[in-house]
């Protein structure tokens, strides 16, 4: 850190979130945009993403950028294959990752943990930056305790590379950690077409959604005698991820390991 500020820099700068993590660096006292990376480079990484020059290029470098810039955190919101690398190339040179990219293979974030740890440095790998995203998963983890019928329907914008999204997966994952005796469906029931009853996560049942209009929205439907439970999230604007985002830049500077998911953060 310099002057006491964390310094950030963001790679996928020019994708929809990046712009909206630059935008939210530049303005939160406590951080400093140090450095920007994109797939194209640019003078100024503020143009870029609306808000006017602020003096950081974005560079086509994620290497150039870590050694030149000397950033402390590193966020990072691309696509699953080039995060991976992102984030070795990150923890190579000991900056914290802060990782908003789904479809991260669980055995990398097993593996970036151990390194944290062998360096002493926090990391995080988020499926969803929303606080409210989170406390739904939260409720339908104490919800399955009383309602074991469960099954998870996403929508997301058809620009979405990976089905189920991390946020469904991880949903399924704290559900099925209640340890409630899951039930979705008939134990024979028969699929005419392969897939119709959705991806199967621990027993829960996940069904996907890709269409223009959606930004980013789940909905878990509990079943019971007489009544059905709906918990539901819509992400109606990307500005909803960035409290978290800033929640997690700052949070990896105080413990060591590779955290997933915003939860540990909340409580």
């Amino acid at each position: 850190m310099s002057n006491g500020n964390i310094r950030v820099a963001v790679v996928g700068a020019a994708g929809k979130m990046g712009r909206e993590v630059v935008r939210t660096v530049v303005r939160e006292e406590g951080l400093e945009l140090v450095g920007a990376v994109g797939t194209r480079p640019a003078p100024d990484a503020g143009v870029v993403a609306g808000i006017g020059e602020i003096g950081v290029p974005l560079s086509d470098n994620l290497q150039e950028v870590l050694v030149n810039r000397k950033p402390d955190v590193l966020v990072d919101f691309t696509r699953p294959d080039a995060a991976v690398h992102h984030v070795e190339a990150a923890l190579a040179l000991g900056v914290r990752p802060v990782v908003g990219t789904t479809g991260i293979p669980g055995e990398s974030i097993r593996r970036w943990d151990a390194i944290c740890r062998e360096q002493n440095i926090g990391g995080l790998v988020a499926p969803n930056f929303a606080i409210g995203a989170v406390l739904m998963m939260r409720f339908a983890k104490e919800a399955a305790r009383f309602f074991p019928h469960v099954e998870i329907v996403e929508m997301h914008h058809d620009r979405k590379l990976d089905a189920p999204s991390g946020t469904a997966v991880k949903t399924a994952e704290e559900i099925v950690s209640s340890g409630a005796p899951i039930r979705s469906g008939r134990p024979d029931e028969k699929e005419l077409r392969p897939g119709a009853r959705g991806a199967d996560v621990g027993g829960v049942r996940i069904h996907s959604v890709r269409l223009p209009g959606f930004v980013a929205h789940q909905e878990i439907f509990f079943g019971g005698m007489g009544q059905v439970l709906t918990i539901r999230h819509d992400a109606v604007d990307r500005q909803c991820f960035m409290p978290g985002v800033v929640m997690a830049v700052r949070a990896v500077m105080t413990y060591t390991g590779m955290l997933y998911g915003l939860e540990p953060l909340l409580r």
